[in-house]
């Protein structure tokens, strides 16, 4: 969900950074959501995990807009990989830690109450320091419910946003547009059917984050066409004429992220699958598409997002070890919403004043030194 920041030589998009600091903050009240849910169908802010789509579609844009041009002049595989680490790396180190720090406050067990040995945890961290998934079953998968990344969920997709820009740096810039179109096309038949089929149980595209029953796959297939229209996107944009576009698109995802499931809570409906593909195929890139055309035209509006922006990435890689917390401790005292809203008010406002100071004091400088050191020219 990350863009790179290191990029001076072309004018940044201020409106996809603020509609992607939108898309973070739904996750958030998403996940608030999972403290009560009891299936996928009974989750707040039920389509949340659809903004992760958004963000693969984001990252296809920006990443294209950014680089399709310089392979010709001379950017290597490498070079591009290295950047992307730049930009990546260093706040999945703090979520990490931050999620080994929530882990061991909650007893260092599984969810089942089972104890989790030293060693385990330690193999769990250095995994997740890496961006490497604990399979299931496995000591590394310490919480016992099939997390590729157990101390920092919301990693997988993260992990997935690594394997596509190894796509893009191997394959998908050399393809000519013709030929992606194509691509686009092949992986949104390949989505279209994994959704409908079910793959998930539940008719829905909120998989990724697991390896079990085929969640590893769906994750693919969901970043693979994301990712590829956002570059498509990028090579045949031309901006149309919209006013208002940041707060227009802001209303589309946060109603469409909160739509309650689609045929009710009562049993799985092929319509919810209907509806998440109609987000993912012509919903999130009609959004990039006018917030890529949009600008900002008042102090007010380049302010929020500007604020939205550089909070995005790590508002979103650090948020979860704190929902970890607040779940264990209202599970275990059987506590309802009327006694968990104020800790889950005060978790969020928490969460957006440590991004802003983890971006500013570590990521941030980290970012700018490791840029000067490993990619300056000589």
């Amino acid at each position: 969900m990350a863009t790179d920041a290191s990029l001076k030589t072309k004018p940044r998009y201020e409106l996809l950074d603020g509609l992607r600091g939108v898309a973070a903050l739904m996750v958030i009240f998403y996940h608030v959501g999972e403290c009560f849910a009891t299936t996928p169908r009974d989750q707040w802010i039920n389509h949340g995990y659809l903004a992760v789509d958004f963000f693969f579609v984001l990252s296809g844009f920006v990443i294209g807009y950014a680089y399709d041009g310089r392979w010709k002049r001379g950017m290597t595989e490498g070079g591009f990989l290295l950047r992307r680490v730049i930009r990546l790396q260093p706040m999945v180190v703090i979520g990490v830690l931050l999620g080994v720090i929530s882990f061991i406050i909650q007893g260092c067990e599984k969810w089942d109450g089972t104890a989790v040995t030293t060693s385990a945890v330690i193999l769990s961290l250095i995994l997740g320091l890496f961006l490497l998934p604990a399979l299931p079953g496995t000591a590394p998968e310490v919480r016992g419910n099939g997390e590729l990344f157990p101390l920092n969920g919301p990693s997988w997709s993260l992990f997935f946003e690594y394997i596509g820009s190894i796509f893009y740096a191997i394959f998908l810039h050399r393809l000519s547009t013709r030929w992606l179109r194509i691509f686009v096309f092949a992986s949104g038949l390949t989505l279209a059917a994994v959704a409908i089929c079910n793959g998930s149980g539940d008719y829905h595209l909120g998989v990724g984050w697991t390896a079990a029953n085929g969640g590893f796959w769906m994750g693919l297939v969901r970043m693979t066409f994301s990712f590829s229209i956002g570059l498509l996107l990028s090579r045949d944009f031309k901006p149309v004429k919209i006013r208002g576009a940041f707060w227009i698109c802001s209303a589309l995802i946060i109603v469409f992220l909160a739509v309650p499931y689609i045929g009710g809570p009562e049993k799985p409906m092929l319509a919810n699958a209907f509806y998440d593909l109609f987000c993912t195929i012509i919903l999130f890139p009609t959004i990039v598409y006018l917030g890529a055309s949009g600008r900002t035209t008042d102090p007010h509006s380049a302010r929020t997002c500007e604020f939205l922006g550089a909070i995005s990435y790590p508002v979103y890689i650090i948020h979860y070890p704190f929902m970890y917390l607040m779940y264990a401790w209202a599970w275990k005292n059987g506590y309802g919403v009327d006694q968990v809203w104020p800790v889950a008010l005060t978790i969020v406002v928490t969460v957006i004043i440590l991004a802003w100071l983890f971006l500013k004091y570590y990521d941030q400088p980290l970012r700018h030194y490791l840029t000067q050191k490993l990619t300056k020219k000589k």
